[in-house]
Formats: C-alpha cells, sequence, structure tokens
C-alpha cells in the first residue's frame, strides 16, 4: 500500500497523563493486543516494554518518550508513551508537537490530576484531538461520573460517553458499548485478549437508551443533512453516527470518554478501536506551515508522498554510544544515503540509515514517507526542533520550545583524568536533552549543571555513572534565581578608550524599567531615523539581549525589564560597532544597579496526597517552608493539598513527607514562576 491510502490509515498518537495514571500499563495491553508482543510485562515489575531504560525500571516511572508501531483493524498506529513527572515535560511538549491525536488517561480514583491539566493544555496548544480514557475502574473508590464532570469543568470539552463501566470498584466486570447497546466481558484466563458481547442487563437498559440518545443529539450538530434525517426520526446507520462523532473529534467540538482497566485487562479493544476510527490521519490535519529560510515567503507541505520532502527531528537520543534522531515525516519520501539540508542550520546531511522504533527495538528500514515516524543515524548537526528537507525546496518549520532549568549543583570528577571524559558525557546528554544545561562559573571555575527538578539531575548522574562509567562529586543544589528591578532609571554613559592607533568613543542614552512577572523582557528603539542603519541597531538590540541573559548586578541572568535605547552618538565619526556595544553594556549595568535590582527565586506548585489524620503535620510542615496553602479538598479519606511553596525550600521534602505521613503520603509539584519571597502570599491569594 502507498500513497494516500497508505498514510489514510496511519495514526500518530501519544498517550498522555498524569503520575500513576497508568499509561505504561495501558500502552503495554495495547502492543499485546496488537500482537506487538507476545508477554505482558508489569511496570511494577520493571518489566514493562515501554520503559526500557533501567532507571524507568527501577523506579517504576517514564522518562523518556518511548516510540513504537503497532497495527489493529489494519491501520499502522504510531504510538508514543510519554512521561507524567513534570520534570521530564520537554518529552511531552516535543512528542505532542508531531502528533496528530492523543489519548489522554485519568484515574478513575484520583480524577483529573495537576500533571493531567498541564498534559491537556499543552496538546490544547498544538490543536491535538483528543479521546479520554478512564483507568483504574477496578480500584475502590472509582467514580467514573465525577471524573467525567471533572473532565468537562476543568477543560471546558463536551465529553461523549462512548463506554459505561459495568459495576465499580470491586464489582467492576465490564464495559457497554452504547453505541451497539452491548455489554462486553472479558476472559481472565485469556489475559483479556478474548471477549464476549452480551445484551446489556434490564435494569440498566434505560439509562443505556438515555445516553445514546445524548450522544446521537450532540455530535447530529454536526451535518445537517444527517440532522434533518434525525429530525424526521429516521433511523441513523451505525457508520452515519461514527462518521459523525469522527467529525466533531477532528474539529476538538467533542472529547469521547472510554472506561476500563489497563491492569485487569478490560475496555483496551475498545480504546484501539475508538483510535482507528475516531482520530486523525496525517491527511486530516491541514497542512503544516513553514518558511523559505532564504526568501521569509510562508510555505505549506501536504501530507503527501509527491511532495517535497520535510521532516521534523523532534528528539535526539544516544543509542549505543551513536546519536539517532527520530523524525516526524511531513512531506514526500526520504530514503537511505539521501543528503538532506538541514534548513534550519543552513547544513547538508546524509541519511545513512533509518528505523521503525520499538521502544529500544529497531528494524531497518531502506525507506519512509509522508505521514511516518522513524529514527535515523548519520545526522552529524541535527538537534531537536531542527528542520530536514529537500535541498531543492527549502522550508523551516516552527522548532519546539524549550523549558528554562530551575535548579542546578556543581559537579567534578574524581580524577584529573576523567575531566575531558565528563566533558564529553555531559554534551552528549545535553544534546539530548534540551531542558539540561552544562556551564562552568566564571567566578570558581566550577562545572554547574542545571535541570527542571532534583529527579532530573538525579537521573542524569545515575546515566553518567551506569553509562559512562563515571561517578562525580557533587556539590548541593542550588536554586537557580533571577534578577529584576523596581524602579525606572535612565543614564547617559560614554565609552573612550584608545585601542592601538584607534581611538574609540561612544556615547549611549538608553532606559530600563519594570515589567509585570512573568512577561518577560522587551528591548525596543527610540534613535532618530537614519543614525543607524536596519543592521547596526539589529546589532545593538542584540547587545542589549546578551547582556540581559548574562548576568545583572548580581551575577543573576535579568527578566521582565523593558530597555530602550534612546540614542547614541559617536564623537570621534561613524559608526563603530566595539565602542558602541561597549558603551551599551557599561550604560546597561548602570542603569540596572540604578534601578533597584532585586532577586527572583522559583516558585513551585505543590499538590500534596494525604490521608486525613496526617493533614495537620503536612499543612505545619509547609508553613514552616514559606509556603503558602492556597486549596484543600478532600476525597474521601483523602485530601488533596495545593500550595505554592519556593523551590529552595523543597530539597528533600519527599524524605520529610514519608517521615511526616509514615510514608503514605505522596506529592508533585512544578515550576509556576519567579517571583520575590514576600511577594509569595499576594501571588497566591
Amino acid at each position: 500500500m502507498a500513497g494516500e491510502a497508505r498514510i489514510k490509515k496511519i495514526r500518530n498518537i501519544g498517550i498522555i497523563a498524569h503520575i500513576d495514571a497508568g499509561k505504561t500499563t495501558l500502552t503495554e495491553r495495547i502492543l499485546y493486543y496488537t500482537g506487538r508482543i507476545y508477554k505482558i510485562g508489569e511496570v511494577h515489575e520493571g518489566q514493562a516494554t515501554m520503559d526500557y531504560l533501567p532507571e524507568e525500571q527501577e523506579r517504576g516511572i517514564t522518562i523518556t518518550a518511548a516510540c513504537t508501531t503497532c497495527y489493529w483493524r489494519n491501520h499502522e498506529i504510531h504510538l508514543i508513551d510519554t512521561p507524567g513527572h513534570v520534570d521530564f515535560t520537554i518529552e511531552v511538549e516535543r512528542s505532542l508537537r508531531v502528533l496528530d491525536g492523543a489519548v489522554g488517561v485519568f484515574c478513575a480514583v484520583g480524577g483529573v490530576e495537576p500533571q493531567s491539566e498541564t498534559v491537556w493544555h499543552q496538546a490544547e496548544r498544538f490543536k491535538v484531538p483528543k479521546i479520554a480514557f478512564i483507568n483504574k475502574m477496578d480500584r475502590i473508590g472509582a467514580n467514573f461520573f465525577g471524573v467525567v464532570k471533572q473532565i468537562e469543568e476543568k477543560f471546558g470539552v463536551k465529553p461523549v460517553i462512548l463506554t459505561l463501566p459495568y459495576g465499580e470498584g470491586e464489582d467492576f466486570k465490564g464495559v457497554i458499548d452504547i453505541l451497539s447497546q452491548k455489554l462486553i466481558l472479558w476472559d481472565e484466563e485469556s489475559l483479556g485478549e478474548k471477549y464476549d458481547f452480551y445484551p446489556v442487563p434490564e435494569e440498566i437498559q434505560e439509562e443505556v437508551n438515555r445516553f445514546r440518545k445524548e450522544l446521537i443529539e450532540t455530535v447530529v450538530e454536526f451535518d445537517e443533512r444527517l440532522m434533518e434525517k434525525y429530525l424526521t426520526d429516521e433511523p441513523l446507520s451505525l457508520s452515519e453516527i461514527k462518521g459523525l462523532i469522527r467529525q466533531g473529534v477532528l474539529a476538538r467540538k467533542i472529547t469521547p470518554i472510554l472506561a476500563g482497566s489497563a491492569l485487569k485487562n478490560k475496555g483496551v479493544q475498545p480504546l484501539l478501536d475508538a483510535i482507528v476510527d475516531y482520530l486523525p490521519s496525517p491527511l486530516d490535519i491541514p497542512p503544516i506551515k513553514g518558511t523559505d529560510p532564504f526568501t521569509g515567503k510562508e510555505e505549506t507541505r501536504p501530507p503527501d508522498e509527491a511532495a517535497p520532502f520535510s521532516t521534523l527531528a523532534f528528539k535526539v537520543q544516544m543509542f549505543e554510544g551513536r546519536k539517532m534522531v527520530y523524525l516526524r515525516l511531513y512531506s514526500g519520501v526520504i530514503e537511505v544515503g539521501k543528503s538532506v539540508l538541514n534548513a534550519t542550520q543552513n547544513k547538508k546531511e546524509k541519511i545513512a540509515r533509518l528505523f521503525l522504533m520499538h521502544a529500544a527495538k529497531r528494524t531497518r528500514l531502506e525507506k519512509a514517507g509522508a505521514g511516518d515516524i522513524v529514527a535515523a543515524m548519520g545526522l552529524k548537526h541535527t538537534v531537536t526542533g531542527d528542520t530536514l528537507c529537500d535541498p531543492a525546496h527549502p522550508i523551516v518549520f516552527e522548532p519546539i520550545g524549550a523549558y528554562e532549568p530551575v535548579i542546578s549543583i556543581a559537579v567534578e570528577p574524581k580524577t584529573r583524568a576523567e575531566e575531558e571524559k565528563v566533558e564529553e558525557a555531559l554534551a552528549k546528554i545535553a544534546q539530548e536533552d534540551p531542558t539540561f544545561r552544562v556551564k562552568i562559573d566564571k567566578d570558581t571555575g566550577q562545572r554547574i549543571i542545571s535541570g527542571m527538578g532534583e529527579l532530573h539531575l538525579e537521573i542524569i548522574l545515575e546515566r553518567l555513572k551506569r553509562d559512562f562509567g563515571l561517578e562525580l562529586r557533587i556539590g548541593k543544589p542550588q536554586v537557580i534565581y533571577r534578577e529584576t528591578i523596581t524602579q525606572e532609571a535612565e543614564v547617559i554613559e560614554f565609552f573612550d578608550e584608545q585601542i592601538g592607533d584607534e581611538r574609540l568613543s561612544a556615547e549611549v542614552n538608553l532606559l530600563v524599567r519594570p515589567r509585570k512577572r512573568g512577561e518577560g523582557n522587551l528591548i525596543g528603539s527610540l534613535i532618530p531615523e537614519g543614525k543607524v542603519s536596519e543592521d547596526q541597531l539589529k546589532l545593538l538590540l542584540k547587545t542589549i539581549e546578551d547582556t540581559l541573559g548574562a548576568s545583572g548586578p548580581q551575577g543573576y541572568p535579568v527578566t521582565d525589564v523593558e530597555v530602550l535605547l534612546l540614542d547614541i552618538n559617536f564623537p570621534g565619526g561613524s559608526f563603530n560597532e566595539m565602542a558602541a556595544r561597549a558603551a551599551i553594556v557599561k550604560a546597561l549595568v548602570r542603569a540596572l544597579k540604578e534601578a533597584q535590582p532585586v532577586l527572583l527565586e522559583p516558585i513551585m506548585e505543590l499538590e500534596v496526597t494525604v490521608p486525613s489524620e496526617y493533614l495537620g503535620e503536612v499543612i505545619s510542615d509547609l508553613n514552616q517552608r514559606k509556603g503558602h496553602v492556597i486549596n484543600i479538598e478532600a476525597k474521601g479519606p483523602i485530601q488533596i493539598v495545593r500550595a505554592e511553596v519556593p523551590l529552595a525550600e523543597l530539597f528533600g521534602y519527599s524524605t520529610a513527607l514519608r517521615s511526616a505521613t509514615q510514608g503514605r503520603a505522596s506529592f508533585n509539584m512544578k515550576f509556576v514562576r519567579f517571583d520575590q519571597k514576600e511577594a509569595l502570599k499576594v501571588q497566591a491569594k
């Protein structure tokens, strides 16, 4: 099968959710029922196919987004299992950037949890159509309709129930298919591979009829002809109803809801049917837009094998010491041995090998076409977010955004002989992970590594030990601060130096003023027209940007500041780049000092799930950590505490929480903003 017929049967989907909602367990069942694996591996036993890194198997969590391909009803499903932990949110971000559809997994007990909201909104930003799977229906306290209500209220979506749970908690037996009006029960001995259809029990037939009627009334709005047919009491066929649901999903106007328990092997096959029936193929997505890097004109690439080749590199991974780049092909065909253009960097690259990925296992390919997700070797220069394309038809797609790290530690090798090895290993990890940074502190000469949280850096140190044989000396974790200003300041500064035979001089007048928290920096110019050329002005503004990003008066990057370049003069005559840049740096440093600079620290949003009897200890501990409790919500015998706490106060929190609650509480956190310590309570209200 080739061309449009092949692309029509492709589904590029991601499994997204909060940590512990059951994403990897669900993915394992999908692989088993599609025949991709022949033995189910459990996450809690460290044997899940998609959690192939040793660090994932030991912890029972997903750290890296793993890609696989499986087949269901003659459709090719490229599936990415994404992490749920906030420290690895870049993995979700770059996966969603290249996926066409997503399955949001929700715990039937926990409901819509903070990281569920984060990943759902990430998917919304990329306009990814979604279906929802309410998992863990076998757990005590499962509440299907409670979770449906949360999905509707928190995401503002119109839920459409496709399968109802038959029983909840220990009484969960199977699901009822609303469209076919059949009860589906799974055979326990076959690990859920075999299942049968039965009539709906009489006592709930009326309720099922009501849900079916509501479903049809919701979806007929998407087609006037079928609405007219429905209003004249003509029955709609099953294929017509499914077509309407598909229209609604593709338009992101409805969210189909399915129920099940991945661990108990129930409800997975109807979800696979829904993926095939309702989530988009690459043909259902509008042609991707980009820019010609040489002309600046907007270009589009349709999902067509006959169109010029284009692909986005969305992930870089070191595989057995060699660089492997994951690609999402948007148009054309790519072949092994062909030269391509890295249009982002304007460099030629060569495709040495192509692979279809199944977690850590690879299948060699000779070529791949539009709609495919593959991995390539031989790409020396390519990094996350780069566009590769046909050299004769250059295009650059929007790059993948990265997150700024919030925590850092100093590391050093145990012997000087390992210095170079450490440098190489850290550079390789930084290539893989855009949220990981390495720098040498100019004052102390220490090597500083920075990341998204304690767990993130812990995993990286484990990898250095396991993969590279490097055990480093580690300093205490340090919070990454920012600086801002609290007042307006205007300065005029001169630079006047004799450099060799030439006297360099420039006079700069600039203004700095504070912006609202979280708005970032704004750099502009009021220099009279004609004084400097467009290229010269760009250079001057770039100097301001670089200076703000390097360090402020207290040694940290500056944020939430507006800088206006009011005027520039050259007493010695014409424009001189060195003098201009030196004068700007001098003026900006002085202006920031005069504008009352203050330090900003990272503030984290913390969610603690704690049994009611330990609530007092948890709140008391948060108060001691200078935290501010925003909300406490009761869910049966469990309390959910939401608070904002400075990151500096959260080092070692997991140990303290375990100790205070006899190991019965859990927590997760995410970065919300940089702020002054005393501003915490004001902002949190």
